[in-house]
C-alpha cells in the first residue's frame, strides 16, 4: 500500500508517494489560484510516473496554508458572535479587546457576556442562567450570525458550563456552528477566547476547503481516506479539520521539520526551510518541532493554542536583490513568477537564485547571464544571505551543543555548507521535505490543565493526564498499541491554593489503517 503526502504552499504544491519508509517519487508544481487545480496536477503526476494503482493508495495527507492566508489577508472570514461565561467576574477586558480593527471588523466584532465560569479547581463562579442565554441567542439570531464561539473562565479545567451553554443556545439557533474554547486553546482566557473566535470565523471556509480536497480526490478516482496536517506535526481527519481549521496554522513549517527529521534520521536539530519567499527556522526535539512556550501572534491576534516555535525571515529563492548603493535582499519576492522574471530565465529582476547560479552553487537557467552581474555583487550578496541565515539559526539555538542544521526546501541551495559552528546536512528529496512530513504524520492527543494534588499524588495525576490524552488520540484515529509519550511537564502553581499543579502532556501514535 502507498501513502501520498501533499503540501500546498504559496508558491508550489509538492507531492510525494511513499511505500513503508521509502520515498518513491517527489514532484513540485506551481500552486494555482484556485488551489485545487494544483493539487490535482500534482496527484496526477505522481500517480502516472510511479504507475501505482489508485486502489493501492491507503491514505492521502494534505498540508495547506489556506486558513492562515484567510486571517492574514482578512478575507473569507464569517461573521462571528463571541459569548463569554464570566459574570460577575472577568468583564473589565471584553472579547476581542486586543484585536486589530480591520480583522475585528471582518468577523463582526459582536460579543455578549453572561453568568458562569469556574475557579481553577472547578468551583463555580456563578451558575449558568438559562433565560439570560436564551435572550442572547435571540439577539444573535437577529444579527443573522451563524458562527458562535463560547468561552468560559477556566473551561480547560471544567468544560461543563461551555457544553451547557451550547445546549441552551442551540435550542434557539439549531443551524449555527459552535466552537468551544476548551477544545481549542490552553489556559489564559483572552488568548483562548481569541483562538476560539478565530476558529469559529473559519468554519465555513473550512467546510468548503476540506470538501474541495475530497472532491479533487474523487475526480481522480481516489477513494481512500484523506487527512489534514496539524501544526504539531500530526494529522486530523476530514470531519475534524472542518470543525477545527485553526489547528492547521503553521502546519507548513511543521511538515518541513518532520520531513527533515525523517529524511536525515536526526531527532534533535535545527531545520532551515527555504521556500520561494521566506525561510522558516525551527528546532527539532525528539523528531517533533519545539512548541512555542508563549502566546503566538496570528495575523495580529494573540492566541495560545499549540504552535511550533518558528522564526521566519524574508529570504527565499525568489527574493529580489538590489544594489543601490548597498546590497539588500528581500523582503519582496517574485514568488512563483521566478521562471519569467529572474535574470537566468531572461527576465530583468535579480533574485537570490540568480546569485546562486552565478556563483556556480546551482545549475539552472542561463548561467552566463547570472555571471554578468559581476563577481563583486555576487559575493557580497552571498555574504549577506549567509549572515541572514546564521543570525536566524543562532536565534533558535538554546544550547552550545553542535547539533546539525538540516537544509530543506526548494530554495535551500542558498544555505552555506556550514552555519557558524554547526554542520549542514542536506538530505535526498530535500526539496519536497514538506510533503514527506505530511505523508508520515501521526495522530496525537494532548492535555493542558490544572490538577489539585490535595487528595492525589503527583504520579496519580500524571497517569490520569496520560490516560486522558491517550483516549483523545485513539478517538482521533490512532492505534492504541503504538501510542507513546512525546512530551510531559508539570509545574507547581504556588500562588493558587490546594497544592495546584499545571500539567501539559502529549502522546502520539500511528494512524490506524
Amino acid at each position: 500500500m502507498y501513502r501520498i503526502g501533499i503540501d500546498v504552499g504559496g508558491t508550489n504544491t509538492d507531492a510525494v508517494v511513499m511505500q513503508n519508509d521509502k520515498v518513491l517519487l517527489g514532484v513540485k508544481n506551481p500552486t494555482t489560484e484556485d488551489v485545487m487545480t494544483g493539487v490535482i496536477d500534482s496527484l496526477k503526476e505522481v500517480i502516472e510516473k510511479t504507475e501505482i494503482s489508485k486502489d493501492e493508495i491507503s491514505s492521502v495527507m494534505i498540508g495547506t496554508t489556506h486558513f492562515t492566508n484567510a486571517v492574514v489577508e482578512r478575507q473569507r472570514l464569517s461573521q462571528t458572535a463571541a459569548v463569554r461565561l464570566c459574570l460577575p467576574a472577568a468583564q473589565c477586558l471584553p472579547p476581542m479587546v486586543d484585536w486589530p480593527e480591520d480583522i475585528k471588523s471582518s468577523v463582526g466584532g459582536k460579543f455578549w457576556m453572561a453568568k458562569g465560569g469556574n475557579e481553577f479547581d472547578g468551583r463555580e463562579i456563578s451558575s449558568v442562567d438559562e433565560d439570560e442565554l436564551l435572550g442572547i441567542a435571540e439577539a444573535i439570531g437577529k444579527e443573522n450570525i451563524d458562527s458562535i464561539a463560547i468561552c468560559s473562565v477556566f473551561s480547560p479545567v471544567n468544560d461543563d458550563m461551555e457544553k451547557k451553554a451550547l445546549s441552551i443556545l442551540r435550542t434557539k439557533l439549531p443551524n449555527a456552528d459552535f466552537t468551544l474554547s476548551s477544545e481549542i486553546g490552553r489556559l489564559g482566557i483572552l488568548e483562548r477566547e481569541n483562538a476560539a473566535i478565530m476558529n469559529a470565523s473559519l468554519r465555513n471556509l473550512g467546510k468548503k476547503t476540506v470538501d474541495a480536497f475530497g472532491q479533487a480526490l474523487k475526480t481522480l478516482g481516489i477513494s481512500c481516506p484523506y487527512f489534514i496536517t496539524q501544526n504539531d506535526g500530526t494529522l486530523m481527519g476530514a470531519d475534524f479539520a472542518k470543525s477545527y481549521p485553526v489547528l492547521t496554522f503553521a502546519s507548513g513549517p511543521t511538515n518541513s521539520m518532520r520531513g527533515a527529521s525523517f529524511l536525515t534520521g536526526e531527532q534533535n536539530a535545527i531545520v532551515v526551510d527555504v521556500g520561494g519567499t521566506s525561510t522558516d527556522v525551527g528546532a527539532l526535539i525528539k523528531g517533533f518541532p519545539r512548541p512555542a512556550s508563549t502566546s503566538v501572534d496570528v495575523g495580529g491576534v494573540r492566541t495560545n493554542f499549540r504552535m511550533p516555535d518558528v522564526y521566519s525571515i524574508a529570504l527565499g529563492g525568489g527574493s529580489i536583490v538590489k544594489n543601490d548603493p548597498n546590497v539588500t535582499v528581500g523582503p519582496k519576492s517574485v514568488g512563483y513568477n521566478i521562471h519569467k522574471e529572474a535574470v537566468i530565465f531572461g527576465g530583468s529582476t535579480v533574485t537570490t537564485t540568480d546569485i546562486a547560479v552565478g556563483l556556480g552553487i546551482a545549475d539552472i537557467g542561463d548561467a552566463e547571464k547570472a555571471k554578468a552581474l559581476g563577481n563583486e555583487m555576487l559575493t557580497s550578496t552571498k555574504e549577506k544571505i549567509d549572515t541572514m541565515i546564521t543570525d536566524a539559526v543562532e536565534r533558535m539555538r538554546v544550547s552550545s551543543e553542535a547539533i546539525p542544521v538540516l537544509a530543506v526546501g526548494g530554495g535551500s541551495i542558498l544555505i552555506p555548507e556550514k552555519v557558524g559552528d554547526l554542520p549542514v546536512v542536506k538530505p535526498e528529496n530535500f526539496a519536497v521535505a514538506n510533503a514527506v512530513g505530511a505523508a508520515i504524520g501521526q495522530i496525537s492527543g494532548e492535555v493542558d490543565r490544572i490538577f489539585s494534588l490535595a487528595n492525589k499524588s503527583r504520579d496519580e495525576v500524571l497517569a490520569e493526564a496520560k490516560d486522558e490524552a491517550t483516549k483523545k488520540a485513539i478517538s482521533a484515529g490512532a492505534k492504541a498499541e503504538t501510542i507513546e509519550l512525546l512530551d510531559q511537564e508539570d509545574v507547581p502553581l504556588a500562588y493558587l491554593p490546594g497544592n495546584a499543579t499545571r500539567v501539559r502532556l502529549k502522546v502520539v501514535g500511528d494512524l490506524d489503517g
